[in-house]
């Protein structure tokens, strides 16, 4: 089994959104805003290549949304999906399975691409793995995350019958690849445990979205329930530190992959590198 990043562009949020009730003065000491106070952050994905399985963990914001709303987020960079796959000497069509961790626009625009008029699956040959939970969760929005769960990003995966849902707990995608649950972010969100040469790697999602979100209060205001992120990150960490979990960033603008150690005021940041260095 091989495992490679998948780099699918950059782009911009609200700084303060991205740390929440941390102060600026505090956080811009780790990342520097820009004049409208939005900074750069990564939509970094994986392939997990085994065999005739090749498994992509999120797809990034995708290209078919149109120029108003990409100005939002201001997309940028060299990086794209199908660049980094063909780097790799695969293609869309070959992907055999996609995981979506949830299904805000960041994480799954990507999966599905405009074919003139029609709306389609990029990934032709896959299934599409998502939560039941969750996905009822996206397909019938709260008024808080309801720009981020967009229809044509959701709806298509379902009518072209490559859908199916996963349960906490479950290996069904693949032998070594857990999947676990958390809520806090967003209605059970996935959290894939991948286990790769002696280790776990953690695909952290929006649990972590980067390195600075390790410290418990660094909670996004995007977060539908912040009380209980700061509970499932108290209950991750320690296991995580004590175990040598590596944890692998989607959103971290620079950082693909961190140990964490133990300390006296909870986990901390250990080492950093990049996922082709394990092993």
């Amino acid at each position: 089994m091989k495992l490679h990043t998948i780099d699918t562009g950059l782009f911009k949020l609200d700084g303060g959104a991205m740390f929440g009730v941390v102060p600026r003065s505090m956080w811009e000491r780790l990342t520097t805003p820009d004049s409208k106070g939005m900074c750069t952050w990564a939509m970094r994905c994986m392939l997990i290549e085994d065999g005739n399985k090749l498994i992509l963990i999120d797809c990034g914001l995708g290209n078919k949304q149109d120029e108003k709303f990409f100005s939002h987020y201001e997309p940028h960079g060299e990086d794209t999906l199908t660049k980094s796959l063909n780097k790799l000497g695969f293609t869309e069509s070959d992907i055999t399975d996609v995981l979506l961790t949830h299904l805000h626009f960041d994480h799954c625009g990507g999966a599905i691409k405009r074919e003139g008029e029609k709306l389609i699956p990029a990934f032709s040959n896959a299934t599409y793995w998502s939560n039941e939970k969750h996905w009822d969760w996206a397909i019938h929005p709260n008024a808080r995350e309801k720009a981020s769960f967009l229809k044509e990003n959701i709806l298509p995966i379902q009518e072209s019958g490559q859908l199916k849902f996963v349960e906490d707990g479950s290996t069904a995608i693949h032998s070594s690849v857990l999947i676990k649950t958390v809520s806090g972010h967003t209605e059970s969100m996935l959290i894939p445990h991948i286990s790769y040469k002696g280790n776990t790697i953690v695909y952290a999602a929006d649990l972590f979205p980067s390195r600075w979100h390790i410290p418990i209060p660094y909670v996004m205001a995007y977060d539908t329930r912040p009380l209980l992120t700061l509970e499932e990150k108290l209950a991750f960490l320690p296991n995580a530190a004590e175990n040598n979990y590596l944890l692998f960033f989607e959103h971290d603008p620079s950082v693909e992959l961190c140990s964490l150690q133990a300390t006296e005021r909870g986990a901390k940041e250990k080492e950093c590198f990049r996922l082709a260095e394990i092993g």
